[in-house]
Formats: structure tokens, C-alpha cells, sequence
């Protein structure tokens, strides 16, 4: 049963094992679908929606169930919103990304913020850090080609460069972008 928002969530998406650290704090509301989340954390990091993808926590995981899969035990996340997850600030779960690269992000529920009818959410607040491409290999193949586009005499710099089309910042946010990008999808 889908509940009207009352509060306005302050969350903390952070790329687990990144250092740097690659990170995001998004404003959105508590009612939001699970499937509204799932875009919103996509757009807000920067992938492309091209992998399979899951909520954890308490033990129990929130996805897309399919039984062809072996996905029978995942709990169907068009049935949950945020705040049935996250109840309290400090709460934290699981978003990974890609079973093959294993892209984890811890979630923290900073703050609970009174709502306000007029605030255009989901919104970025802040952020750090550029996206890893998809398909690198997780964050140690992140590492990896990191290490390959900063050294021109390392055998994989020009495949790197090639496959990425050209340079690559890994510092790069565009927090203008991303606020677009979530009005556009994620509303």
C-alpha cells in the first residue's frame, strides 16, 4: 500500500571502496517507489541502466524477481518505498549495480527533513567524483584503468583511451547535469 510522503529524506550514496571517495547526497521523499530510487541513484552517479541491480538489507533483498534467474528469493521492489527501509537517520542499506562488477553503494539516511511542497525533488545537493565507466570491472579494474591512462608507456593506455573515447577526468561532477537528468527521469 503506497503511503503519501510526509518527510523529506536527506540521503548519502557512497561508491563502497572507492578512495577517493565517489559519492553523492541526494534530497528526496520518503514515499518514494524503490524503482524511482533505483533511477535516481543511476542518474545521480552517472551509469547507464545497463545491469541487473538490488537493494539489501535486514538480510533480505529488494529487486526485480525472476524465477528464470534463480531470482525467486528477491522481493519484488515495486511493492516497497524508501521509507519502509530507511526509518530513522543513520539507517543505511545496500544498492549494488552489476552483479558481474560488483558495484556496491552504501545508502545513509542522514537527516529527516519536514516536507515542503514546493522543493523539486529528487534534487542533488553535492557530490564527489566522477562515475567509473561501466563494464571497467569493478572498483579494482577501476584502479586498474586509472593507473593504465596515467602512464602513456603502460601496455593498456592506448586500448584505455581508445575505449573510453578519449580523456577521461575522474574527478568530474556536474552537479547542474545531474539535477537536469533527475527532473527528467525521475519524477
Amino acid at each position: 500500500m503506497a503511503k503519501k510522503s510526509k518527510k523529506i529524506y536527506q540521503l548519502k550514496i557512497g561508491l563502497v571502496g572507492a578512495k577517493p571517495p565517489i559519492w553523492r547526497r541526494l534530497l528526496i521523499l520518503d514515499a518514494t517507489p524503490l524503482p524511482v530510487v533505483h533511477r535516481a541513484i543511476q542518474v545521480a552517479m552517472g551509469w547507464t541502466d545497463s545491469h541487473l541491480h538490488q537493494f539489501m538489507m535486514g538480510g533480505e533483498y529488494f529487486g526485480i524477481p525472476d524465477p528464470e534467474f534463480g531470482f525467486e528469493e528477491i522481493l519484488d521492489e515495486n511493492r516497497y518505498q524508501l521509507a519502509q527501509l530507511l526509518r530513522a537517520e543513520k539507517d543505511s542499506m545496500i544498492y549494488e549495480y552489476d552483479f558481474g562488477d560488483g558495484w556496491r553503494h552504501k545508502i545513509t539516511l542522514e537527516k529527516v527533513l519536514p516536507l515542503d511542497p514546493d522543493a523539486v525533488l529528487p534534487r542533488c545537493l553535492k557530490g564527489k567524483g566522477a562515475c567509473p565507466p561501466e563494464d571497467v570491472g569493478g572498483i579494482w579494474g577501476y584502479y586498474g584503468f586509472l593507473e593504465a591512462l596515467a602512464d602513456k608507456n603502460h601496455p593498456e593506455h592506448e586500448n584505455y583511451l581508445e575505449w573510453i573515447g578519449g580523456d577521461f577526468d575522474p574527478d568530474s561532477f556536474d552537479i547542474d547535469q545531474v539535477n537536469a537528468l533527475l527532473f527528467e527521469y525521475c519524477r
